[in-house]
């Protein structure tokens, strides 16, 4: 069995600078190859990396929100961080997921319930650390944004 090359060529490009600067190219990709694939997969996706599609009400409107994210397995439970592509500000979705409870994730095989949880004090270096090992952008991302502190979020499917 060939092992796919993939997610390790993009582990080392998003370590790079330049990466954040094709970040509009990218999210627009990813909306047409998520409408064309009927919401079944993305970008990341074909890179051989794990994503999903997050739901959440608006906190302001009320209105479903979604927008596909990496996300870095935690046994069954999802991590996302907020890193908005190395922006100084929080990515508007983690407001909105910080207001929620409760969330609509799909992914490529499934869709299903989670609850929402925003990770702080102690739990969070374990988290962080976690995070950096599986996606080595994150720090460079914190660099850029002036080291602001990425919202960190887990989701745990709902029984």
């Amino acid at each position: 069995m060939v092992s796919n090359p993939l997610p390790r060529v993009a582990r080392r490009l998003a370590a790079r600078r330049w990466v954040m600067r094709i970040a509009p190219v990218v999210l627009r990709l990813e909306r047409v190859v998520r409408r064309v694939s009927g919401g079944k997969r993305g970008i990341l996706d074909l890179a051989g990396l794990p994503s999903i599609e997050i739901t959440v009400p608006g906190r302001k409107t009320g209105l479903p929100r979604s927008t596909s994210l990496l996300y870095v397995p935690d046994g069954a439970n999802f991590l996302v961080l907020g890193s908005n592509w190395g922006s100084a500000k929080h990515p508007v979705w983690s407001a909105n997921l910080r207001a929620a409870a409760a969330a609509t994730v799909r992914t490529k095989s499934e869709q299903l319930e989670v609850t929402v949880n925003e990770v702080t004090g102690v739990d969070r270096k374990r988290v962080w650390d976690l995070a950096v090992e599986f996606w080595p952008g994150y720090e460079m991302e914190c660099e850029l944004s002036g080291g602001r502190e990425f919202r960190i979020f887990e989701l745990r499917r709902r029984a």
